[in-house]
């Protein structure tokens, strides 16, 4: 991936001359990567998650493969054809890049909390500083990438997160304490993603909350980036469904619906559960007229059969088909007091439910006696990228949490000095000042006090080493990142 591109090259142009502009007896500098601000009002916190995937496709993979494992010469000339073209000869310094290489590893140091811990609002998540005096330009210089490779997963987890909250506030409120919460919603935005990586990124965030998505390839990802294994333990799954490609081509050969639906179900997966999207046509003339001709093979099926509407009111669509299904097929009174269907049964929308619907949809079930796990509700890349709110849409990028990196601390000719920015109308763009020391408080909340030094600094930080001179310190498994971001209740 990217292996024409020369890792020192992954960087805004301005980077690559600020290793001659700052103090040459600078030996050590530190910068905190913060999300300064919500444009969301819904969210004052979101989820750390990321930086692990990052390390280890950059700072170990990417680096040791395409910098320090190629000749010296190679890498540096690189560098400076590029620049040459770009900003010309003698504006900038390769030596750096020939230093680096010799020294054969990344001496930077990343302190951070814990992957899956949601995080309020101007609390720093990880710090990165040099760990050789010969590199203080570094930090600063990995921003970029840094920070383009982190936010999306982050916002990605912090909706998946949002998602969860409101499965676990009505499955409180409707189901048996027993129903799994993990496999309310299904995430459905590969086609809709910027990019493969993207979709990779939005999977992984997604299953930190919720098993189920359509993305297969977030099940080797995941294998990858948190030690899982997907033949021992439940990493992601899909489903069995149809598309309309399936539904109108056998309906061109059979001259009907209810032929392909009888197959599938007798023949095809008699045994598996399956979902059929039945709106190709005329979606209630499906759920009023041929649901019945077919009742006994449904009855007989064994497994679940979930009608799935794909265009009109997908609040109305959905709900009214509980209420048909009910009426058709029964079921049983849980423990709550709310109706359950038929096991053999279900409704399901994919790709159309916003945080909006999804809430819409759970109140109607329960105001009509209906319990929330009556449906499976799809997530598509509209939710992966952007929220209403107000009715205004608010796209999703790295600006959504203000999220930063900024240098707070330097060590220049043995003297410790903590450095800030705080812009006179710079409003949330005002930086921690010295080193940082985040904490809980009183009532468990992150927290921070900064304007420390290396001599001041108190004990106990709850940012932790977790990378050191091109090691992995510390490793998150994917079931530790979704039991510390659930609560222990995944």
């Amino acid at each position: 991936m990217y292996d024409y591109i020369n890792p020192m090259l992954m960087c805004d142009f301005y980077k690559t001359v600020h290793s001659d502009m700052i103090n040459p007896k600078m030996t050590k500098s530190v910068s905190y990567y913060t999300p300064r601000m919500s444009r969301i009002k819904r969210w004052d916190s979101v989820v750390n998650f990321g930086l692990q995937m990052f390390i280890k496709t950059y700072l170990t993979d990417f680096f040791n493969k395409n910098f320090f494992e190629r000749p010296e010469d190679e890498v540096t000339g690189e560098f400076e054809r590029v620049l040459d073209a770009s900003l010309g000869k003698g504006v900038y310094n390769s030596e750096k890049i020939r230093k680096l290489h010799r020294l054969g590893y990344l001496p930077v140091e990343i302190t951070a909390l814990p992957e899956g811990v949601k995080v309020p609002i101007h609390v720093p998540m990880f710090s990165i500083s040099n760990t050789h005096k010969d590199f203080a330009w570094l930090p600063q210089a990995l921003e970029s990438l840094i920070s383009a490779e982190i936010w999306y997963p982050q916002i990605t987890a912090t909706v998946g997160a949002t998602y969860r909250e409101i499965v676990n506030k009505y499955y409180s409120l409707t189901c048996d304490d027993n129903i799994s919460r993990s496999k309310a919603l299904g995430a459905f935005d590969f086609r809709g993603d910027t990019c493969f990586e993207a979709s990779l990124k939005a999977g992984a965030g997604w299953c930190l909350s919720f098993e189920n998505t359509a993305t297969v390839p977030v099940i080797p990802y995941l294998e990858k980036m948190f030690n899982c294994d997907c033949t021992k333990e439940s990493v992601a799954f899909g489903a069995v469904s149809t598309e309309h490609f399936v539904m109108c081509s056998n309906y061109a050969c059979d001259g009907d619906e209810i032929t392909f639906l009888k197959k599938m179900l007798t023949e095809l997966y008699p045994n598996t559960s399956f979902s059929a999207v039945l709106d190709s046509y005329d979606y209630w003339n499906i759920i009023d007229n041929i649901l019945p001709q077919i009742h006994d093979e449904i009855m007989n099926h064994n497994g679940c059969m979930l009608m799935r509407g794909d265009s009109g009111d997908c609040v109305e669509v959905i709900t009214k088909t509980v209420f048909k299904l009910w009426e058709q097929f029964g079921g049983t009174v849980n423990s709550k007091g709310y109706k359950v269907l038929d096991p053999h049964v279900k409704a399901i929308y994919g790709d159309s439910i916003t945080v909006q619907r999804c809430e819409e949809i759970y109140g109607i079930l329960m105001k009509n006696g209906f319990a929330c796990s009556n449906v499976a509700l799809g997530v598509g890349s509209f939710s992966m990228h952007c929220i209403e709110e107000d009715s205004i849409l608010k796209p999703f990028t790295r600006d959504t949490f203000g999220c930063a990196i900024k240098a707070c601390y330097a060590e220049i000719d043995g003297k410790e000095y903590p450095i800030f920015k705080n812009p006179k109308e710079g409003g949330f763009k005002k930086s921690q000042k010295g080193l940082c020391y985040v904490y809980r408080d009183e009532n468990g909340k992150l927290n921070y006090k900064d304007n420390f030094t290396a001599s001041t600094i108190p004990d106990g930080n709850l940012l932790e080493p977790v990378f050191r001179d091109g090691k992995l310190l510390k490793e998150y498994t994917l079931s530790e990142i979704r039991q510390t971001l659930n609560d222990g209740n995944f």
